[in-house]
């Protein structure tokens, strides 16, 4: 991010207000101006991608369950596709497939139904054999496998390069980031808001859009509105360059254990979900969280094992009550648009979301019916989001 494009001020007055700069907020304010609405504030509180976007590698796939998390994974994926032309930047999209490792009958049958779902919204996704789930990734152990589902189209790319990619293509129509700037409070008047409050000062807007990720519930409760999102440690690990190199493997998960790996520049990246993690904003990395994630692929990927790591990173899940993001505009304020709670897959549907806050904005129809990620979802006793293939 170039220093000319980050303020550390912010204007007394702008037609939007989006808090959080990671690739929700970039994403949201980049479509914001390509549509023509310049006079944008972003405000993070610490750089840009400096919450759940400044993971290392993320993921990037359109293997869901539930139609909804489909369409906005597969529009994000050609978005991604297209990034060296729209914005114009080289995010290292790595286009490796997704292969998911079931070791379950039931599991096997989830996936075959959502395979059926992805192919009918044009997903080249498919049901493969555990032997050719091995040719794909050498370092699979079949022992144990029922089946497979992966799918070509998917694979990882760099987030903080996508923010970057947003963040400056925005600052060049004329978008605001005010870096190291914290929002401190939400004025109201009836169903509107009307400012933001930050240490830097105070900004009179038209729309204030939530993109803060795991902080998203605070920015909820300045406002009096309920976002059910709580934070959730997430860590991962490197393994030391690889001599010979790593053969170039799908980005491969043990969907039982949720441990999964794949490549990372001169080696394999390594992650798991600790299911016993608390909630919580610690970001410390703990190695001994590696006896975990060494202990679920000692059967089903035993190689892995054994690899030397070379440190970690831990980060922050923005999770909700049922795994699947909120996505939305108020009842109550009428001006106040949220995009949060991904539970892990913001970074791979962040370009669609960014065009649903969008058209959100500008009172226009957007490409998918959202209404079912509403927040209010949890209080109107409507039936959660059925996603299945969560990791």
């Amino acid at each position: 991010m170039s220093s000319s494009s980050i303020s550390r001020s912010v204007p007394p007055a702008a037609e939007v207000v989006i808090i959080g700069g990671g690739v929700m907020g970039a994403s949201a304010a980049f479509h914001l101006a390509e549509a023509g609405v310049s006079d944008i504030v972003v405000v993070e509180r610490g750089e840009l991608a400096c919450g759940s976007s400044g993971k290392p590698i993320g993921g990037v796939r359109a293997q869901f369950s539930d139609p909804l998390n489909i369409e906005l994974g597969s529009r994000s994926l050609r978005a991604y596709e297209n990034f060296p032309h729209r914005p114009g930047a080289d995010i290292r999209l790595d286009t490796v497939g997704y292969l998911f490792l079931l070791t379950g009958e039931r599991q096997a049958a989830e996936f075959e139904a959502g395979v059926r779902t992805q192919n009918a919204l044009g997903v080249p996704a498919r049901m493969i054999s555990p032997d050719e789930a091995r040719r794909l990734c050498p370092y699979v152990s079949t022992d144990g496998l029922v089946a497979a589902a992966y799918s070509p189209a998917d694979g990882h790319a760099r987030p903080r390069l996508v923010v970057q990619g947003y963040a400056d293509a925005a600052t060049r129509a004329g978008v605001t980031f005010a870096t190291h700037t914290t929002v401190t409070g939400i004025d109201t008047a009836g169903d509107r808001v009307t400012a933001v409050h930050t240490d830097r000062g105070r900004v009179d807007c038209a729309t204030v859009i939530c993109t803060a990720g795991a902080w998203s519930a605070q920015i909820g409760d300045m406002a009096g509105l309920h976002l059910p999102v709580r934070p959730v440690r997430r860590q991962l690990a490197f393994t030391e360059p690889l001599a010979p190199p790593a053969p170039r493997i799908p980005f491969t998960i043990d969907f039982a254990s949720t441990a999964y790996f794949h490549n990372s520049d001169d080696g394999l990246l390594f992650g798991l979900a600790d299911p016993r993690q608390p909630d919580g904003f610690d970001t410390t990395w703990t190695p001994e969280w590696l006896d975990l994630f060494r202990d679920a692929v000692r059967r089903r990927a035993p190689e892995l094992a054994e690899m030397r790591t070379v440190g970690g990173w831990a980060g922050l899940y923005e999770v909700t009550p049922d795994h699947n993001a909120l996505i939305g505009r108020s009842g109550e304020l009428v001006n106040f648009l949220y995009a949060t709670g991904f539970s892990g897959h913001g970074f791979l549907q962040g370009p669609a979301v960014g065009e649903i806050l969008r058209d959100l904005h500008l009172e226009r129809e957007p490409f998918a019916d959202i209404s079912p990620l509403s927040a209010d979802r949890f209080r109107s006793g409507a039936a959660t989001r059925p996603e299945a293939h969560v990791v």
